[in-house]
């Protein structure tokens, strides 16, 4: 199973006062995401709407980016990974986002909820 995480999407699922500070809320959940991946033996790439600064690099997940930051940008980038995967029913979309659930379950993929991810994150 490959995973594509929507990453602002599984921040928000905790009122952490995250928004106060984006950048580090998304080293936080990169830094989560690896120790997940690196015990588990996953595949995950994690997509964020924006570049974070500075900029995080990982040996163990792909850190990603839509290409120019705006609405749902995140989103576009999502299924554009997921059309160009050979195998798109090997790979899990996670997010809360409807719209982009159904464009993901559209083009072969299963999804699972931010929020329930969340939980499987920090339940190690």
């Amino acid at each position: 199973m490959r995973w594509l995480i929507d990453g602002m999407n599984v921040i928000g699922t905790r009122p952490d006062r995250w928004w106060r500070d984006r950048d580090a809320a998304m080293l936080a959940l990169v830094d989560l995401l690896e120790r997940w991946a690196a015990d588990e033996g996953e595949d995950v790439a994690v997509v964020f709407e924006r570049k974070p600064s500075p900029p995080i690099r990982s040996t163990v997940i792909v850190v990603a980016h839509a290409p120019e930051p705006k609405p749902n940008a995140a989103d576009d980038e999502i299924i554009r990974r997921l059309r160009a995967d050979a195998e798109p029913r090997q790979v899990r979309v996670v997010t809360s986002d409807r719209a982009l659930a159904e464009r993901a379950y559209a083009a072969g993929a299963t999804v699972e909820g931010a929020d329930s991810f969340r939980r499987r994150l920090e339940s190690r």
